[in-house]
C-alpha cells in the first residue's frame, strides 16, 4: 500500500523540532514560521508539553466519554480562565472542522432555522457543512453542496443587513481574520454588525477562530479586538500544539440535552493533557502578548521592504504579496535560506510562527528575507545562525 497523493510535498524530510527550529534527516536546520499551519502554538516539542503528555500516558492514554475523565473539567476551567469566558460551557472534538460542524449544528438545534451565512474566502474545514460553508470549489465534491448555505463578500454591511432582512439565518459564522482566504481581516465595525444583527433576529454567532485563536492576533481570540462575543467559538489548531483537539465554548444560552453531540475521540485523556500544558505555557510564558509584541514588530519591518506589496495581519498571523518579480521568493526562502512559510493562492505567503518566536529569531528571518529578494544564497552564518 502506498499513500494516497493529495498533498504537493517538499523535497524535505523532517525528524526533530525544538522551538521555532526544525530539522531535515541531514541535519539541517530550518527556522519554522509556518508552524505546520499555525497549530505550533508553544514552540516544538516544549518540554512542559512532552513532560504532561507522558504522565498521563502512564496512567491513562484512553477512555470513553461513558465515565467522568477529570482532564476534561481541569482543561474546561483553565480554557475559560485565560480566555476569559468563564460562563462558557466546552464540547471537545479532535479538529477545527469538527468544532465548526458541532457549532452550526447547535446553532441549528437551538433556533430550528437551516440557514447559514458565510464570506467570500472563508475557509472552515473538510467535513460536510463545514465545507459547504466554505467558499473554494476546488475542494467542494456534489455531495457536500447545498442551498442552505449563502456567501456575501467580507466587510460588507450593506449585503449583510440586506440578508437579514429574510430573517432566515441559523447562524452567521465568520473569521475574524481568514486565514487560508489569505491574511484579510474583518473590519471591526463590520463584527460588531453581526453581533448587532444576530441579536435581533435569533441568529447564533459562531467564530471560527480555529486558526486566529490561542493568542495568535494578540488576543486570546480574533474576535476579541472587536470588543464583542460569540455565542459560539470553535477552536483547534493551537490548542494542542500538534497534539489532535479541537474545541467548542457555547454560551449559557443553550440548552444541553444527553445524546445531542458526540465525539467517541474528542476530550480523550491524552489531548486534554496536551492542551492543559498548552495554555498553562501561554499564561506563565506571556505568549499571547509576546505574540503581539513580536507581531507588530515582523509588520513594521516587513512593511520596509519595498518588494513585498500589502503587508498585513495581527500579532503572530501575517500575510504579505510577492510581487511577478520575485516569482520563486517562498520555494528560495525554504530551500536556499532555510525558513519555512505558508501560501495563500498564487502570491500571498502566510507567517505563522510558534507564539514563542524571539525577535532575534524575527531578525533572523528578516535578514534571510533581505537575502532572498536580493536573489542571494545565504552561506552557513545566516542559514544556522
Amino acid at each position: 500500500m502506498t499513500l494516497f497523493d493529495v498533498y504537493p510535498l517538499q523535497p524535505l524530510k523532517i525528524v526533530r523540532g525544538s522551538g521555532s527550529w526544525v530539522w531535515d534527516d541531514r541535519g539541517d536546520r530550518y527556522l519554522d514560521l509556518y508552524g505546520g499551519h499555525a497549530v505550533i502554538s508553544i514552540g516544538h516539542a516544549h518540554p512542559h508539553w512532552r513532560k504532561s503528555i507522558a504522565q498521563q500516558l502512564d496512567s491513562l492514554p484512553f477512555y470513553s466519554n461513558f465515565v467522568h475523565l477529570p482532564g476534561q473539567n481541569e482543561l474546561a476551567e483553565k480554557l475559560g480562565e485565560v480566555s476569559g469566558l468563564t460562563d462558557y460551557r466546552l464540547f471537545l472534538v479532535n479538529s477545527g472542522a469538527e468544532a465548526n460542524e458541532n457549532a452550526l449544528k447547535l446553532a441549528s438545534f437551538h433556533n430550528q432555522k437551516k440557514k447559514v451565512l458565510a464570506f467570500r474566502k472563508s475557509y472552515h474545514g473538510r467535513t460536510s457543512l463545514a465545507l459547504a460553508a466554505t467558499d473554494d470549489w476546488k475542494i467542494l465534491a456534489p455531495v457536500n453542496e447545498t442551498p442552505n448555505v449563502v456567501f456575501l463578500p467580507l466587510n460588507d454591511e450593506n449585503a449583510l443587513e440586506k440578508a437579514f432582512q429574510t430573517n432566515e439565518f441559523s447562524a452567521v459564522i465568520v473569521e475574524a481574520v481568514q486565514g487560508l482566504g489569505g491574511i484579510h481581516e474583518a473590519n471591526l465595525s463590520f463584527l460588531k454588525k453581526i453581533r448587532e444583527l444576530c441579536d435581533a433576529h435569533d441568529t447564533v454567532f459562531v467564530a471560527d477562530c480555529v486558526q486566529a485563536g490561542y493568542g495568535r492576533t494578540g488576543r486570546f481570540f480574533a474576535l476579541d479586538h472587536a470588543g464583542v462575543r460569540a455565542d459560539i467559538y470553535a477552536t483547534a489548531k493551537g490548542m494542542g500544539n500538534g497534539f489532535p483537539i479541537g474545541g467548542v465554548l457555547i454560551s449559557p444560552k443553550f440548552e444541553a440535552k444527553h445524546g445531542m453531540l458526540g465525539s467517541t475521540f474528542g476530550g480523550n485523556p491524552l489531548a486534554c493533557a496536551a492542551a492543559l500544558a498548552v495554555l498553562e505555557v501561554i499564561e506563565n510564558e506571556g505568549l499571547v502578548q509576546n505574540a503581539a509584541r513580536v507581531g507588530d514588530y515582523l509588520l513594521h519591518e516587513l512593511k520596509q521592504f519595498s518588494d513585498l506589496e500589502n503587508v498585513r495581519g495581527r500579532g503572530l498571523m501575517i500575510g504579505f504579496d510577492v510581487p511577478e518579480s520575485q516569482p520563486n521568493l517562498r520555494k528560495d526562502l525554504l530551500l536556499k535560506h532555510h525558513v519555512f512559510t505558508g501560501v495563500s493562492g498564487a502570491k500571498t505567503i502566510r507567517l505563522l510562527p510558534s507564539l514563542a518566536l524571539s525577535q532575534t529569531e524575527a531578525d533572523i528571518f528578516l535578514e534571510k528575507m533581505q537575502l532572498a529578494l536580493a536573489g542571494k544564497t545565504a552561506g552557513k552564518q545566516f542559514a544556522f545562525a
